[in-house]
């Protein structure tokens, strides 16, 4: 059916591309698409300091997490940590308020960023954060994110049979068990994440279709700000002007990413299966992909869009030559520090980062921060916040990231 995206037609591939829609393009789709809530900055506007990013899974989210830990970290503003010194709010659960340490026994009084995984619930998110909090999030193409999940959690129970993604596609999804644990990464991970069901009849259109419209209405109620991954950088400047940050604020290095010899390249006809298999995901990217290069024509324009890459980027090469040693990423056997290693999971290899030699004070310490993984980062602010609890909790649980971390979580923690 061409009401569908189950199959690619001609026509299905010109609205695909129209609403893809790079610098320099217009994009058809976007002109007759609703806008997410309106966070637009003006030359009057203050800081955002209330602020829930919602986590998504293989988006670059690693990286806007730097940012913000680095944002709220230099101001001592208060971080809703997950309990217990976990490095997730207990996803996959379902978040609830008393996730957050400090929420159950009464000892913070307020919160500024939510940032960790969880899998989203407005209103207990709501009991956290001030009712001021300004909520964004960021998507990527279901294409390559399949690409990349299948590499990283290959050892899920829907993939660890299959041979190839191929293989997965074709035949790996006719045992497919939604009860299994950790299944849910397989399929429809950012309907999953944004609280919804991600499995749905894909032979029947008519649900695909009010399923779909449910979620994009919902995170359009609920979220003022909906990133595209593959526009970095032009997602930072909507972000910048939202939160009314300066360009200091969200420069940064690539975070938690994988080696080019870790990545495979996808033949259309397996990225035409991807689309199929994770069609929720695949209409919750076309509509805010729409509706993000809308709100760059409404808000910024495309020449000034330009200019202000451009800057960002200049400022991201001027800090690379500043902080990096040999100027980018290596392999994680390469990583000299061994606080400053990446977690390595799955098949991929995530790369990480040497500081310069010689680098000293507040120069070292802003380097330092803009490489520190994710983990680390988490461990660093919790104990700067509670300081009290730090040796109460072991660092055990820190190889127990992502989903193995969850099966602990049940074992051990009453939630």
């Amino acid at each position: 059916e061409t009401n569908t995206v189950l199959h690619s037609t001609s026509l299905f591939r010109i609205i695909v591309l129209n609403s893809l829609a790079p610098l320099g393009t217009n994009s058809v789709v976007a002109g007759v698409i609703s806008e997410v809530k309106p966070g637009i900055a003006n030359s009057t506007c203050r800081p955002k300091n209330h602020i829930v990013f919602l986590k998504t899974h293989k988006t670059a989210s690693s990286t806007i997490l730097n940012i913000l830990y680095r944002y709220g970290d230099s101001r001592n503003l208060t971080f809703a940590l997950p309990l217990n010194m976990h490095s997730q709010l207990f996803y996959p659960f379902f978040f609830a308020s008393h996730f957050v340490e400090g929420v159950r026994s009464h000892s913070v009084k307020k919160f500024h960023i939510m940032c960790n995984h969880m899998r989203f619930r407005p209103p207990e998110v709501r009991k956290v954060m001030p009712q001021d909090t300004f909520y964004f999030s960021i998507l990527k193409n279901p294409v390559a994110m399949m690409e990349s999940i299948f590499i990283y959690y290959k050892s899920i129970p829907a993939f660890h049979k299959a041979r190839s993604l191929d293989d997965f596609l074709d035949n790996g999804w006719r045992s497919y068990n939604t009860s299994l644990p950790n299944n849910h990464y397989a399929r429809n991970i950012l309907t999953f994440d944004f609280g919804f069901d991600n499995n749905v009849a894909t032979e029947t259109p008519g649900d695909l279709e009010t399923r779909a419209a449910t979620a994009i209405g919902a995170i359009e109620e609920d979220f003022h700000l909906i990133l595209i991954s593959e526009y970095f950088d032009e997602s930072m400047i909507l972000l910048k002007r939202a939160l009314c940050w300066s360009l200091d604020d969200i420069v940064s290095f690539k975070l938690n990413s994988r080696s080019e010899r870790a990545r495979n390249m996808l033949s259309p006809h397996t990225a035409d299966k991807i689309r199929a298999w994770n069609a929720l995901d695949w209409r919750l990217y076309l509509h805010f992909n729409a509706t993000f290069w809308r709100r760059v024509d409404t808000t910024v324009g495309r020449e000034e869009m330009r200019r202000e890459v451009t800057r960002l980027q200049e400022q991201r090469a001027k800090l690379a030559k500043t902080c990096l040693k040999d100027g980018g990423a290596v392999d994680p056997s390469q990583v000299q520090d061994a606080g400053l290693k990446p977690f390595q999971y799955g098949a991929a290899i995530i790369q990480g980062y040497n500081l310069n030699p010689g680098l000293d004070g507040p120069t070292k310490t802003h380097c330092q921060n803009l490489i520190t993984p994710e983990l680390q980062y988490t461990d660093t602010l919790y104990t700067k916040q509670f300081p009290e609890l730090t040796p109460t909790y072991s660092r055990v649980f820190l190889c127990f990231y992502h989903f193995l971390q969850c099966r602990v979580i049940v074992k051990t923690s009453k939630l």
